[in-house]
């Protein structure tokens, strides 16, 4: 009964050992490395695009707060507009409100 039980025992270490070697194998393996890397890319992709929707959401509330008109994402800035926000970015030409240039050009 002794001698059943560490049979056993010696078979269960050895069937253990064998699949936890195939699996370090196959992490290592080209197969293993590209299944990794993909899940990392999908994070990296997950987080970029978090970024991106708090980015547009904190232009969002820059632009409100300045009273300047909702960034349009289909109509991207043309050089003169980069350049006048690079040198001016607090400048009325830097797309403002339709409302405030009526309001601007009433009231001067």
């Amino acid at each position: 009964m002794r001698r059943l039980f560490w049979v056993a025992v010696g078979a269960a270490a050895g069937v253990y050992a064998v699949r936890k070697v195939q699996k370090t194998l196959h992490a290592y393996s080209p197969s293993g490395l590209a299944e990794r890397a993909g899940g990392v890319g999908d994070q990296l992709r997950g987080f970029a695009d978090e970024v991106r929707a708090g980015m547009a959401q904190r232009e969002a509330e820059l632009r409100e707060a300045l009273g300047m008109e909702p960034a349009d994402p289909d109509a991207p800035l043309t050089p003169a507009e980069a350049a006048g926000l690079t040198d001016h970015p607090a400048s009325p030409a830097s797309r403002p409100l339709k409302n405030n240039l009526k309001t601007r050009s009433r009231s001067t």
